[in-house]
């Protein structure tokens, strides 16, 4: 283990304390203690979601249908920002989209209409990025929520990385493995450093992929490792966060329901990768934190 891994898990308690003040004067800084107090979330396969508040639409990581996304629907939703991971097509397929929405690819600090965004570099890769490049995870808080999202994160995160990440209320974390991301070990790990107070799982094998093309595993492989933890399955694609439904300790673990977002069959013309249902408590609509 590297020298700053070890330095890093001996100073855990200081690196969360100084991360938690941190996370306190980003969300003092962007004024988000305004009457809006949620985030709806909606999944729309892989690592894409388009998070809704504050009068801001962000859509993150829209991709191009091939391998582990060859069976979902194109996300060609409308969106007022366009934040990509990297500019791999199951991540960063950010032409033809609707409007003309601006779109953030690099790591750095922006602010767009009066919200700070930064964008995190780690590896995409566990060779120091020499076979994938550089992986953007976004921070940024919107509807009174402070958000992560890894992408196709696949390093250990370092001391550096874990003070600008800070302690989201919400983290989207790959959980499916392969080449360019966190498996799920890595993801249980990447989750006990930081500490969300909700994590949304991203990148699992689902029957949208081509399983010839996709070297990803189930979600469940990662659900099995945190058994006893708060665990549900949302019975949609949609879900509301309000910061008043998170729990002051501990993670939520919430799983939105993939099928509603795949192609109809008859336009799927590859073959299908075989997949579990997760056994785990079911939500229905109304689709709420807790």
């Amino acid at each position: 283990m590297k020298r700053r891994q070890i330095m890093y898990y001996g100073g855990a308690s200081v690196l969360a304390a100084t991360s938690t003040l941190l996370t306190s004067q980003w969300q003092k800084a962007q004024g988000q203690t305004s009457a809006s107090n949620s985030l709806f979330v909606q999944y729309l396969g892989h690592t894409c979601f388009l998070l809704t508040g504050s009068g801001l639409r962000i859509l993150v990581n829209p991709f191009r249908a091939l391998g582990c996304t060859a069976g979902y629907r194109l996300p060609k939703v409308e969106a007022d920002l366009v934040l990509i991971s990297s500019q791999l097509w199951d991540e960063g397929a950010a032409e033809n989209l609707p409007g003309n929405p601006r779109i953030l690819y690099e790591p750095g600090v922006y602010e767009i209409r009066g919200f700070k965004i930064q964008g995190i570099g780690i590896a995409h890769d566990r060779n120091g990025g020499r076979r994938f490049g550089t992986n953007v995870a976004w921070r940024w808080n919107q509807g009174g929520i402070s958000i992560l999202h890894l992408g196709g994160a696949a390093a250990p995160i370092a001391i550096e990385q874990k003070i600008l990440m800070g302690s989201p209320d919400l983290a989207f974390v790959p959980v499916g493995g392969g080449p360019k991301a966190y498996n799920p070990q890595e993801a249980k790990q990447a989750m006990e450093i930081l500490r969300p107070r909700m994590l949304i799982p991203t990148q699992y094998l689902t029957t949208a992929a081509d399983q010839s093309a996709c070297e990803i595993v189930s979600v469940d492989n990662f659900l099995k490792l945190v058994e006893g933890m708060n665990v549900r399955f949302i019975a949609n694609n949609q879900l509301t966060v309000r910061r008043q439904d998170l729990p002051k300790e501990g993670t939520l673990i919430r799983v939105l329901d993939y099928k509603q977002v795949l192609k109809p069959a008859s336009e799927r013309n590859t073959p299908a990768a075989t997949t579990t249902t997760p056994s785990i408590t079911t939500e229905n609509a109304p689709n709420s934190a807790n």
